[in-house]
């Protein structure tokens, strides 16, 4: 299991200093996240600031953007960085693709995706081996690419493609196509075990390929204060008040709340919603624990589930940097 860190949401002039930091703190990878800014824009500097992290996007939104777009940027990222640079694409849910984005939500949700990855992968088979851009699908057209066009061969051309999701379409998929899936920050390890992990596999299957094929990257709540399971429960109702996230609650029998909360939402009555989410909903989706024995309850919570963990709090240099550096350096220990 890796250890990773999350990217603040920061100024592009802070990115450097973030990067160089999270290396020497011994992060395996540095995610970025498509919120208030470009997802992208950051990677180039965590390129050029670091050495042997690697770094991708946690996520960025796929369907706002066109796969010809998606595999110039990924391809430079990965000459850039000599291939540490992981595209990490999320679908969004239709309301922000349509109210926020401008774009239309596809009739298929899986369908689309896999047509995004599958042309982004020939441009790169085009680029890469000369191999005749030749794709036709429901929703894309791809067929044209002349040498002016052509950025040409790079050193590894093999970029990784991590999906993200909360539902098993998405995680189905992943199994099948992709080399990684970013499990939703709302999710338990009830809901990875019975659920996505269950989907996953059977997208393996379907491809005749096992289980270290994919990596399962996990985002994970943790509170070690009072202030923290605070946060924990003002983001979790938030979450939990997503009708396409329904069926975590779903599962632990907790959707008559869920329904409370996407009411509360609708209204705007935001302070209401964290009362709502009772000790034993926190404890389900947060790791609730003394900082001392955060590692461990880590690695017992998520074994067998994660291949890469990230905490939702994000990485903050000079922010609680021993906190940081004791957690890697004994993480890593037993790894």
């Amino acid at each position: 299991m890796k250890l990773d860190a999350a990217l603040p949401i920061v100024p592009l002039q802070d990115v450097p200093a973030i990067a160089k930091a999270a290396q020497e703190i011994g992060f395996a990878a540095l995610w970025t996240q498509e919120t208030q800014h470009d997802p992208f824009l950051p990677c180039t500097l965590i390129a050029e600031h670091s050495s042997s992290m690697e770094f991708g996007t946690a996520i960025a939104v796929s369907f706002a953007r066109s796969p010809a777009n998606l595999a110039y940027t990924a391809w430079d990222l990965a000459a850039q960085s000599e291939g540490r640079f992981i595209l990490g694409l999320g679908t969004q849910v239709k309301a922000h693709i349509e109210r926020r984005f401008g774009m239309k939500w596809p009739e298929s949700v899986t369908g689309k995706l896999r047509e995004q990855i599958n042309v982004m992968r020939a441009f790169w088979d085009n680029w890469q081996n000369g191999t005749k851009l030749n794709f036709r699908g429901e929703y894309f057209k791809a067929t044209l690419m002349s040498p002016f066009f052509n950025p040409g061969r790079i050193e590894h051309p093999n970029i990784p493609i991590y999906i993200a999701g909360v539902n098993t379409g998405l995680a189905k998929l992943a199994g099948e196509l992709c080399d990684g899936f970013h499990a939703h920050p709302f999710n338990s390890p009830r809901y990875m075990n019975e659920v996505i992990l269950p989907a996953i596999e059977e997208g393996l299957k379907k491809e005749e390929r096992k289980r270290e094929d994919i990596a399962v990257s996990v985002t994970a709540f943790v509170a070690t204060s009072p202030e923290e399971e605070s946060f924990a429960r003002m983001q979790l109702s938030f979450y939990a008040s997503t009708p396409s996230y329904r069926p975590v609650m779903d599962l632990h029998g907790w959707g008559e709340t869920a329904e409370q909360l996407s009411s509360h939402a609708a209204k705007g009555e935001w302070a209401e919603m964290p009362m709502l989410i009772t000790d034993e909903m926190l404890h389900e989706f947060c790791l609730v624990t003394h900082e001392k024995n955060l590692v461990s309850e880590l690695k017992k919570k998520y074994d067998g589930i994660a291949d890469r963990l990230t905490l939702y709090t994000p990485f903050v240099p000079k922010e609680k940097d021993e906190w940081w550096r004791n957690l890697t350096d004994n993480f890593n220990k037993t790894l």
